[in-house]
């Protein structure tokens, strides 16, 4: 068996620099996230991937490509809209925003799977509404029992694909106004009132097998002090044993500003893995990925790893097969016509 180490690295660009390449047979990575820095027509990212195969050939490839303001592949990809159009759907005709919300993901996956990509880090499980400035659109609800089912949804699209989901935030980043990327948004709310609302999709997905969850950047000071990711109370004693969570934790991007504010990048890593997280994104500021592979030290965890292995791509239609498919043609035509 080989061993995923518990760092998620990105790329300055459109090729695979040296450097970087050294950095990718570093021990301690074992992921890779893309953004639309490294994208510029499809030829260029195939290409680009098979450098990082070819160097790596078991990393986790991952990107975020949700839809609406969080598609990082434009131009030659499927355009996919904002996940509250499902919400806007389901209030209109539930079963028609069920089945196009499973649709919607499997060619989402699909087209990214094509690419020998393992991950989209999907579906939004946040609450919609006009609180979060970050959130916004990106919810596919502001009712947590309506993301419960249309996550779910999601989640199986994914998995027909050969794609495992990844509900983000833990705990929850919709009932808080501050973004997370440039500020440190605090909930003051008592746990019981998160747990009723803003938890319950993350439950109902958990008890259907979600495969991973990404933790939010958020303080809960009613549970602890520290942000989500940082906190054993939040990920050990209610995600694994109050929720019965044995999928893998990501953290959110260490280099954000929110988690900026706990200790320097190594503590930070270290603070991560002690509250239980087994991928940690140290993205955006090299300085701080080199940091984390200077300093962390030997971290090797048997379980971590095989949890993340569990976590790589499934199966691959090819490009042109795929969008021949009529089920991938129906979808992007309804797709398109709710852009």
């Amino acid at each position: 068996m080989q061993f995923n180490g518990p760092l998620m690295v990105d790329l300055a660009g459109t090729r695979l620099a040296f450097d970087e390449a050294e950095r990718l047979r570093h021990p301690l990575v074992g992921g890779l996230i893309l953004f639309a820095r490294n994208y510029e027509h499809p030829d260029q990212l195939r290409a680009l991937i098979a450098e990082v195969r070819a160097v790596r050939p078991e990393i986790l490839i991952a990107v975020d490509h949700e839809g609406g303001r969080v598609q990082r592949f434009r131009d030659g990809f499927t355009r996919v809209p904002p996940a509250a159009r499902l919400g806007e759907l389901y209030d209109a005709d539930p079963h028609a925003a069920v089945q196009l919300a499973r649709d919607w993901a499997w060619l989402l996956a699909a087209e990214l799977r094509a690419f020998d990509i393992d991950l989209s880090f999907a579906p939004v499980l946040d609450l919609g509404g006009p609180r979060s400035r970050v959130i916004g659109d990106r919810a596919l609800h502001p009712d947590p029992a309506a993301i419960a089912i249309l996550g779910q949804a999601w989640m199986e699209g994914m998995r027909e694909a050969g794609m495992a989901a990844v509900g983000k935030h833990y705990p929850g980043h919709g009932s808080v106004a501050e973004d997370s990327h440039h500020e440190c948004p605090v909930d003051q709310r008592a746990l019981a009132e998160i747990e009723a609302l803003d938890l319950a999709p993350f439950r109902a997905l958990i008890a259907a097998g979600l495969p991973a969850v990404m933790m939010a950047h958020v303080i809960y000071p009613a549970v602890d002090a520290r942000p989500a990711g940082f906190s054993p109370r939040w990920v050990c004693d209610i995600l694994r044993a109050r929720h019965g969570f044995e999928g893998v934790v990501f953290t959110d991007d260490l280099s954000m500003a929110a988690a900026a504010t706990v200790a320097d990048p190594v503590e930070r890593a270290r603070l991560a893995l002690d509250a239980g997280c087994d991928m940690l994104l140290v993205c955006n500021r090299p300085e701080d990925a080199e940091a984390v592979l200077a300093g962390l030290g030997e971290v090797h965890d048997p379980a971590r790893s095989a949890r993340l292995a569990h976590l790589r791509g499934q199966r691959r239609i090819e490009l042109a097969e795929l969008r021949a498919m009529p089920r991938f043609c129906q979808t992007a035509a309804t797709m398109a016509a709710m852009l």
